[in-house]
């Protein structure tokens, strides 16, 4: 080997190094910290504990999607239990997954490893280091990365009939990503089809499609065939109303033209920079890896100008796109501007810069130290003869009345399921009294509870048996996760005393995040024995704990 061929060697093998450092580095830092209370965490925690438990998806417990979501959770569960932190350190490896999976495109695409790593850095500090707990709005995401991995993996190898055999991987990931989300897992099957289009374009070739298409009818049929004897359709809300659509026109319009300010800057700035190759449009056609590259890049715009819509919370589910506009757009520039990213120099300095734009990521645990070094106006105008002093932090008033309890008096409970995760004192408390009630300790497993709250780890804290049935919801959201069905089953249930103990979460800010309608079937046929704050922030919910009266 060439010296400068070694030289060469050895810049990519650093830079692999640099990657995996990054990709693994941060999806680590969360096994070392403790957390609030996540809100939604207690769906995750249900889904993964029962699947864990061996209950089958739509045979014992019904849900609105598929179960694609709480595969590597309910794993998690297994190796190291059925606690929340389980589902954190599910996460770190979700987190890895998807870090690599970017990695891999990128480098079946040839980036310059400079780039690639600087656009590595760039997704981990946009998606994935602060997402510390799983949520199927991110593994959607992380699933289409994974697919798109092995599709590129045949789109750019040898032009064998082996290389076939990578669009079967990419359709299981295409296939979970539906049977995860079907809004984002549908625009992953799209993106797909249409880089294959392009490729059969390209290479006067249509096997890839029907064979990838072949591939993903029969994992689909491996996935559901064994559920269809059940309740399937429990997904489908089959059977009943309501199935009018959630979305519309106007919603699009108004979040695309009305915000999307990043998404739109980057599609400027794409289109400035392909000025150049539209003028030769024929030979940019036949660099394969070029449009590849920018279909890709177009896709992921139109993928999360969609997806912020059809998934609206949290509200930054669709920034995975950052890193792929941020790709492109530094592989265009870097050779117009012909600056190699590749020497050090070079390489820290963009860095440094990276690290600037997204310092928001990293920069709530910086604070704390810097709050101490720093004291804001708010602390030094509590000094003597200072009552007057009006800054950005304290220039409005509050005049929210309800109760709120800052994180930062949040404790831990004493319970195994919530090891490492702290709550609101009145929560811990109200669970503690929980086990103590009489009901509780004179039935033991034999209880009969329904917990229509927020705090599902009790099921393996007290515990109980959780209830089963292909018409039973994993959660109880009336119109999203239950149905009216549901709701008619649970109330004959209640007005039939047929549970010993009955939590509800009251949350008037949320609509029928529990059922409004139960609550008054549960004030006039069971006894109110307590209430706590729900772990929520703010605390603007309360547990209500209902016994036989």
């Amino acid at each position: 080997m060439s010296m400068s061929g070694s030289s060469l060697y050895q810049k990519r093998s650093i830079f692999t190094v640099i990657e995996a450092v990054i990709i693994i580095g941060l999806a680590l830092v969360p096994l070392f910290a403790t957390f609030p209370y996540r809100v939604n965490i207690f769906l995750s925690w249900e889904g993964a504990y029962r699947m864990s438990q061996g209950q089958m998806p739509y045979k014992d417990f019904g849900l609105p999607l598929g179960y694609g979501y709480w595969i590597i959770p309910s794993i998690f569960f297994r190796l190291f239990g059925p606690q929340l932190i389980s589902l954190v350190k599910a996460q770190v490896f979700i987190n890895i997954m998807a870090g690599f999976s970017f990695r891999h495109i990128l480098q079946r695409l040839e980036l310059a490893p400079g780039i690639r790593a600087l656009s590595v850095l760039v997704f981990v500090l946009s998606y994935s280091f602060f997402n510390f707990w799983p949520w199927y709005n991110h593994t959607v995401i992380v699933y289409e990365l994974a697919g798109l991995a092995f599709l590129f993996q045949y789109l750019t190898g040898p032009q064998t009939r082996k290389r076939l055999l990578w669009l079967l991987p990419a359709a299981l990931f295409v296939f979970l990503s539906i049977f995860t989300k079907q809004d984002g897992g549908g625009l992953a099957l799209l993106l797909c089809l249409a880089l294959l289009l392009y490729n059969s374009l390209h290479e006067k070739s249509w096997l890839g499609i029907p064979v990838f298409l072949g591939f993903l009818a029969l994992v689909a049929a491996i996935f559901i065939l064994p559920l269809t004897r059940y309740g399937f359709g429990y997904w489908f809300n089959h059977g009943q109303p309501p199935h009018n659509s959630r979305l519309a026109v106007s919603d699009f319009a108004e979040e695309i033209l009305g915000g999307s300010q990043w998404i739109k800057f980057y599609l400027v700035l794409m289109v400035v920079s392909l000025v150049p190759a539209f003028r030769k449009f024929k030979a940019f056609w036949e660099n394969k890896r070029a449009m590849l590259f920018t279909l890709l890049t177009l896709g992921i715009l139109a993928e999360a100008a969609l997806f912020q819509v059809t998934s609206y919370t949290p509200p930054d589910n669709n920034i995975f796109f950052h890193s792929f506009a941020f790709a492109f757009l530094c592989a265009q520039f870097s050779s117009l501007q012909q600056v190699d990213l590749g020497r050090f120099r070079a390489f820290t300095a963009a860095a440094l810069l990276v690290l600037l734009w997204w310092s928001g990521v990293f920069w709530k645990y910086i604070d704390r130290v810097f709050a101490r070094v720093f004291p804001t106006t708010e602390v030094a105008a509590s000094a003597p003869g200072a009552e007057n002093v009006v800054s950005r932090r304290n220039f409005m008033l509050s005049t929210d009345t309800g109760v709120n309890v800052p994180t930062s008096e949040w404790v831990f409970s004493r319970l195994p399921g919530f090891k490492k995760v702290y709550m609101p004192p009145s929560t811990v408390e109200g669970m503690e009294r929980l086990l103590q009630l009489p009901v509780v300790k004179e039935k033991k497993d034999s209880i009969k509870v329904l917990n229509m709250t927020e705090l599902t780890p009790l099921a393996h804290a007290m515990p109980f048996r959780l209830e089963t049935g292909q018409d039973y919801p994993l959660w109880y959201h009336l119109g999203v996760g239950m149905f009216n069905r549901q709701l008619d089953a649970f109330t004959q249930k209640v007005r039939g005393h047929h549970y010993d103990l009955i939590l509800y979460e009251y949350a008037p800010g949320l609509n029928n995040f529990f059922p409004f309608a139960l609550r008054k079937e549960l004030q006039e046929h069971y006894r109110l024995a307590d209430t706590f704050l729900a772990p929520r922030r703010p605390t603007n919910a309360t547990i209500e704990v209902y016994v036989k009266p």
